[in-house]
């Protein structure tokens, strides 16, 4: 029972880190199970300080609990050894200076950049850019990123990590966050545009990326 208590706990965690602040009942239906039950374990995840809510108020009735995670829930997610990566980081940069750190940032993006290369390379028949996009979204969310892609009106994808692995180390290395957007822009080639558009360290809910390839971008 307590298994189930717990599995039902991290699957709340979880729907609230892919889709932003959620009712108790807008949970519920989402995982199939009460919107009492949901109650409980929304009130035991905020005793543990992990969730929390801010009310909405409504044209009629009272006002309805929107329920977010807060950030030390955080450390219920990967975050790749934070505190190591951190420290990691403050030492290059003091041993090294900042043309030393800025020289691994590249060396990394370059690796990464290959990496994401292959990968691609392997897929048959020659992958448009949209499948490419699709696929990069499988290699981030097997990284820790909790990554999807959604479909937008004008033809764009909206490329979204609902997760940072290394958001500490991000918060520490702002050149983290320029060397990933760069790497999808070499990846995905000249053709396509990839742009930032909601940015964690910026104090968004996730970072997303909004790509369209540059001749559907003038289409009408």
């Amino acid at each position: 029972m307590e298994d189930h208590r717990q599995k039902v706990k991290d699957q709340i965690l979880h729907v609230l880190k892919m889709r932003g602040s959620q009712t108790a009942v807008g949970l519920a239906e989402a995982l199939h199970v009460s919107p009492m039950a949901v109650r409980q374990h929304l009130q035991s995840l905020q005793a543990e300080g992990v969730v929390t809510y801010q009310a909405e108020k409504r044209p009629m009735g009272r006002p309805v609990k929107r329920w977010r995670l807060t950030e030390q829930a955080g450390s219920r997610f990967p975050d790749s050894h934070a505190d190591l990566m951190v420290d990691l980081l403050t030492g290059i940069e003091a041993v090294f200076g900042a043309a030393g750190l800025e020289r691994l940032m590249a060396e990394r993006s370059r690796r990464q950049t290959q990496h994401y290369r292959d990968r691609l390379a392997c897929l048959t028949p020659r992958p448009d850019w949209q499948t490419q996009v699709r696929a990069i979204a499988q290699l981030r969310t097997q990284e820790g990123y909790m990554a999807e892609v959604i479909d937008q009106a004008d033809a764009a994808l909206l490329l979204v990590e609902n997760h940072c692995p290394i958001y500490a180390a991000a918060k520490t290395c702002q050149g983290l966050c320029r060397a990933e957007l760069e790497m999808f822009r070499t990846v995905l080639g000249s053709d396509v545009s990839v742009e930032r558009v909601e940015h964690l360290v910026q104090g968004d809910r996730r970072c997303a990326y909004r790509v369209v390839g540059k001749g559907d971008r003038l289409r009408p």
